[in-house]
């Protein structure tokens, strides 16, 4: 499956160069001896070449001769007639510089109007099957900012590797378990006694069903009023409060009177499921659907955690002391060892994940499972890793891509609240401000490791200065002309092309990219460079536009050119589609 006309050409150097050897072998010009590999690469200026070959630079010790005689040797045994190239030339202290001929250019226009949205996909993947795991927020609140960074890397990175050939699928672990929820219970079991409170009481009189200036006193009165003091130990969230009244206006006062810990879990049961809801409209508006919703619940509620417990004690990895049970990580590599149940007899946060882990490439049968995690995951992977080895899974089958943080930026200046609610920007909040098209676009301007300054306000701008609108307005300007040409009788009909201006070669050498590119990407876990790439083709293709004309050109050189803006249209609605933005046909 798939159409690299880059590889190909790499693959057909290579013959070129194996079988000029093979002819000087044959005639005692050099010995016949096993020949190193050698790489074929793109030079940074056209000027060196299409492509070049360091062939007789790594193979000339190996047959005891010259770097430089050698690659001579080569030029002169080439035989270009058939292939792809028309000029072969011995460059510096031996580099191979090979000239594509013309046809090879036209040949990809062809191609790629004839693969259509096939075009760019490869088989890398071969089918194998891979999990990405991404955003897993909490569902004790709102997603926030770097959330949404990691919701946008995740899913295009998951259509990248689909794109090249891996079965890809999309999950969301919800942590609907442990400590989070506990203390998400306790949070809202406090919030509703304020409500059943005197002075909740007093508010609700005073506001009647307004339950936004409620809610919204009862947030700015918590640290000045000790009828609303939290404890440090709970969530403060407006939401909390929020959660905490809905469930009074539904059932009244009725869990005042109930023990601590049955108030916690029945206001806890009426607000995760909500939040989870929540959770799967925001990222839906965001584009983003996921295969799966893995419940953490599930592992303790089937013995999975159990199991993992059971499984490192039998395997020998495991000791007491001080009535908790340890983790021997220093023995499998890890910096120290670590508790895995303590002495109260709840498991730490990282059996359960173990079992999850175990669930992903074990019970479901993945063969690669991909985290995207915050920046503060580092110690966490290196512990996961031990764990992995521990349970007799190879730990290279775990991949993990760390998200850097994210600074919103307005006026030049780094923007920490909503000016509506004077709360934290959530994910929703921003795409009430931001199109969605460029909050895709933006959070994958960079890589993941590294920090992005997310300039709200170029987000909003139309103009060339936002790299979205500047993509989107080269594909609406292809759109456009190829509408107008055709209303006037003139479009390519799949005949003969010719191209020979520099502006033209150059932008098919950029639509030439494209499959290599995927693999590229994909193997690093880098969606990042799919924006790169479309950007830089919208930058090649405007200055074409502007230097080459069309509409009075020549009539094949017209058609041509319609075929190759055809084909550019093509390409930049193909990487769109895999970033999951919008390529509109007007603007």
């Amino acid at each position: 499956m798939g159409f690299n006309a880059v590889n190909e050409a790499k693959s057909e150097i290579k013959e070129i160069i194996m079988n000029a050897m093979g002819v000087l072998v044959s005639k005692g010009a050099l010995p016949a001896e096993p020949l190193p590999a050698f790489q074929v690469t793109i030079p940074n200026d056209s000027a060196h070449g299409d492509f070049s070959a360091n062939a007789a630079l790594v193979c000339a010790k190996s047959l005891k001769t010259n770097p430089r005689a050698l690659a001579q040797q080569i030029v002169d045994e080439a035989v270009l007639d058939g292939t792809s190239f028309d000029k072969l030339e011995l460059a510096g202290p031996g580099f191979l510089n090979f000239y594509l001929g013309r046809n090879w250019f036209s040949g990809i226009v062809r191609k790629i109007l004839a693969l259509g949205a096939e075009y760019g996909k490869t088989d890398l993947g071969k089918g194998k099957r891979v999990l990405v795991e991404f955003v897993s927020a909490n569902p004790t609140g709102p997603m926030h900012i770097g959330n949404a960074r990691g919701g946008a890397i995740g899913d295009c990175l998951a259509s990248l590797l689909q794109t090249a050939g891996y079965q890809a699928d999309r999950e969301f672990y919800i942590n609907d378990a442990g400590n989070q929820v506990a203390k998400f219970g306790k949070s809202l079991s406090l919030r509703y006694m304020q409500i059943c409170s005197k002075a909740g009481q007093e508010l609700i009189e005073k506001y009647g069903s307004d339950n936004e200036k409620i809610t919204s006193e009862i947030y700015s009165n918590t640290q000045n009023d000790d009828n609303f003091a939290m404890p440090d130990d709970v969530y403060l969230g407006q939401d909390i409060i929020e959660h905490a009244k809905n469930y009074y206006d539904i059932n009244g006062a009725c869990l005042a009177d109930k023990p601590e810990e049955e108030r916690a879990k029945a206001l806890s049961d009426y607000a995760l499921p909500l939040n989870e809801q929540t959770l799967e409209t925001d990222l839906l508006k965001y584009r983003i659907k996921y295969d799966n919703w893995f419940k953490e619940s599930t592992l303790h509620k089937s013995g999975a955690v159990n199991e993992v417990i059971e499984h490192l004690k039998a395997g020998g990895h495991t000791y007491e002391q001080d009535g908790a049970l340890w983790l021997k990580a220093a023995d499998l590599g890890g910096e120290q060892d670590f508790v895995l149940v303590r002495s109260n007899g709840f498991p730490t946060y990282i059996v359960p994940d173990i079992a999850y882990h175990y669930n992903k490439l074990v019970t479901r049968g993945y063969d690669k499972a991909i985290d995207v995690l915050g920046a503060d995951h580092h110690g966490y992977v290196k512990r996961m890793r031990v764990c992995l080895k521990a349970m007799g899974i190879d730990e290279k089958r775990l991949d993990v891509v760390m998200c850097q943080m994210v600074n919103l930026v307005r006026d030049g200046e780094v923007v920490k609240l909503s000016k509506r609610s004077g709360k934290a920007i959530t994910l929703s909040t921003l795409l009430d401000e931001v199109p969605i098209d460029e909050a895709r676009f933006f959070f994958n301007l960079r890589s993941a490791d590294t920090h992005l300054d997310f300039d709200l306000d170029l987000a909003v701008e139309e103009s060339s200065k936002n790299p979205v609108f500047y993509v989107q307005y080269a594909h609406a300007r292809i759109c456009r002309l190829l509408e107008k040409m055709a209303e006037n009788g003139v479009k390519y009909d799949g005949g003969e092309m010719e191209f020979s201006e520099e502006q033209e070669i150059a932008l098919i050498r950029k639509l030439a990219e494209l499959p290599e590119l995927v693999n590229e990407a994909a193997s690093e876990y880098s969606p990042f460079k799919m924006t790169k790439y479309v950007y830089e083709l919208a930058q090649v293709f405007h200055k074409f536009y502007d230097s080459c004309s069309i509409k009075d050109a020549e009539e094949l050189v017209r058609t041509s050119r319609l075929g190759l803006c055809a084909a550019v249209k093509t390409v930049i609605a193909n990487v769109l589609a895999m970033l999951k933005i919008d390529a509109p046909e007007k603007m």
